[in-house]
């Protein structure tokens, strides 16, 4: 009988180390792409509640012939990014019930979220309605801005997004 000798099989370390090449080049690529994913994400709630803003203004002046003719300054009052790094204000209905320019407006946040949120509208013909937050709480805001206008009979509305280097 022959003695056969078995041999070893497994990866040598240059394998090895191409695998792990291949992994940390994949995940360099892959954590900014997944960063600009998040903030994204974020900078919804935004556009969001400022065409929600924008339709109830909408709705108000088609009943009344004007936008809506109150200011209000950023609501909450401070800024989400204050409480111990996180991103996210609280909810809390005190900040926008029976504060009367959200009240005509129709509009509260009823979650969490990473804005702020003013309104000011002068009496008849426009208003101007801001979404300001610091989204990874890096001390860089990003403000998104509403305006609208009717002075020539028929409202209209533009938002200004903010430029991508938050």
């Amino acid at each position: 009988m022959i003695n056969r000798i078995r041999k070893q099989r497994g990866f040598t370390l240059i394998e090895l180390m191409i695998v792990v090449a291949i992994i940390g080049i994949l995940a360099a690529v892959a954590i900014p792409a997944f960063m600009d994913y998040m903030k994204k994400s974020k900078r919804s709630e935004a556009e969001l509640n400022l065409d929600a803003i924008k339709k109830s203004n909408k709705t108000y002046y088609a009943e009344k012939a004007t936008f809506v003719p109150l200011a209000v300054g950023l609501t909450p009052a401070a800024a989400c990014c204050q409480a111990g790094g996180v991103s996210k204000c609280p909810v809390n209905a005190a900040n926008w019930n029976g504060v009367p320019a959200w009240d005509e407006l129709d509009f509260e946040v009823t979650e969490e979220h990473y804005f702020q949120y003013d309104y000011d509208g002068t009496p008849g013909n426009q208003f101007s309605a801001h979404a300001v937050g610091d989204l990874d709480c890096d001390g860089t805001t990003v403000t998104y801005t509403l305006d609208g206008d009717a002075t020539t009979g028929s409202p209209t509305s533009t938002m200004t997004k903010p430029p991508r280097a938050d």
